[in-house]
């Protein structure tokens, strides 16, 4: 026997044009793999999408590989994560299961108050599912359960969520993984780490969600069991060329980076600058990112990611008395404009009131941006 177990996809996720295409991309390449390889059947254990309703022009590419993978008579078997996970159950991986797609494995059923979960049997293979939801909530649900049996089959329980053993002794909300039950593979998503001890394995994600994971994971990977072996595969299809800098002044850094990366390979890979310390001297505006940027792509640079995250200024020079709360914005805005004076500072209080403003419940995105630029042109008088 032979299946992959898959996750943590999160497509739609990246905001990024370039990352998120490579972001659907790694996912093309593990579902090519699996049909190179002739797998038996695919495990999603969560998180396909990173939101419930994920854009349209997503919805439609991964429908195309959902339908190769039909073409190649390979059954997918999949739960919710704490991503496309809704309370309604109307989201798309419901479109997905009922487009002869997928399987959803979370069955239950309820008896004196407690979830007996149902396994999906497959050929002699018994698959339960359990989803991960908003904040952890599954944590203390999934230690409740109980299973119904299904003796002689090879039994595999899929759990988007976190796992004691995984996590140590950090102050997460977490399953006892010993209360669990005795099952062949337990197939885990949710932390996007390497994980595997035993039959139990994190997939981790087809591709890194965030700057920090691209630091750290620089790839994504997916995990495939075959006849007892568990083997990780790697989706490397960028090279990630993290590098980070503590500074103290902003000025002459853009040389500095820019003199580092003269005699660095950048070709064709994804360069990250981290950036931290105290700015004793100049901004952070000081720093001429776009010009760092041409210069890595006019090196052949797939892509220039930057984080100053870590990189703070020192205390700021409009202090104010803090045991006066309800009055600390008015505070600020005084010290404000004695600092700064400009035509526009009788503007400023208006513009603050606006800026709060709320949606409306029954007011779309769109209308809602008009009447926040109309109020603020009237502010302006512009």
């Amino acid at each position: 026997m032979k299946f992959a177990h898959i996750g943590d996809c999160h497509l739609g996720g990246w905001r990024h044009p370039e990352l998120k295409l490579l972001n659907f991309q790694s996912f093309q390449y593990a579902l090519r793999f699996c049909i190179k390889e002739i797998v038996d059947f695919i495990l999603i254990a969560g998180d396909l999408f990173d939101s419930a309703y994920p854009p349209i022009e997503t919805l439609k590419e991964t429908f195309q590989e959902f339908k190769k993978l039909k073409e190649a008579r390979i059954p997918v078997f999949l739960i919710a994560g704490s991503h496309d996970y809704s309370v309604s159950g109307k989201t798309f991986l419901e479109v997905l299961e009922k487009s002869g797609f997928c399987k959803n494995v979370f069955k239950f059923q309820e008896k004196d108050g407690i979830k007996i979960l149902e396994p999906t049997i497959y050929k002699n293979v018994a698959i339960y599912g359990y989803p991960g939801k908003k904040s952890g909530l599954e944590v203390g649900e999934i230690e409740k359960l109980r299973y119904q049996g299904a003796p002689g089959l090879f039994k595999i329980l899929m759990l988007h969520t976190t796992i004691r053993d995984a996590v140590g002794d950090s102050p997460i909300n977490a399953v006892d993984e010993k209360l669990l039950p005795q099952v062949d593979y337990l197939a885990l998503a949710h932390l996007h780490i390497k994980y595997q001890r035993e039959n139990r394995v994190y997939c981790g994600p087809t591709f890194p969600n965030n700057i920090s994971e691209l630091e750290e994971l620089h790839h994504g990977f997916f995990y495939i069991y075959d006849n007892g072996k568990i083997k990780r595969k790697e989706i490397n299809l960028k090279e990630v060329l993290p590098y980070s800098l503590e500074i103290r002044s902003s000025l002459g850094t853009t040389e500095e980076i820019i003199s580092f990366f003269k005699d660095i390979n950048v070709k064709d890979k994804i360069v990250i600058l981290r950036l931290s310390g105290l700015l004793e001297k100049g901004k952070i505006s000081d720093i001429d990112f776009q010009r760092i940027e041409l210069f890595l792509k006019n090196k052949g640079a797939h892509l220039f990611l930057k984080t100053t995250s870590k990189l703070h200024m020192p205390e700021s020079e409009f202090k104010t008395d803090i045991s006066d709360y309800d009055n600390i914005e008015l505070q600020i805005i005084d010290k404000f404009q004695e600092k700064r004076k400009s035509k526009f500072n009788p503007a400023i209080s208006g513009l603050m009131s606006c800026l709060s403003t709320e949606k409306n419940e029954d007011e779309t995105r769109l209308t809602f941006e008009d009447r926040l630029l109309s109020e603020a042109k009237k502010i302006l008088a512009i």
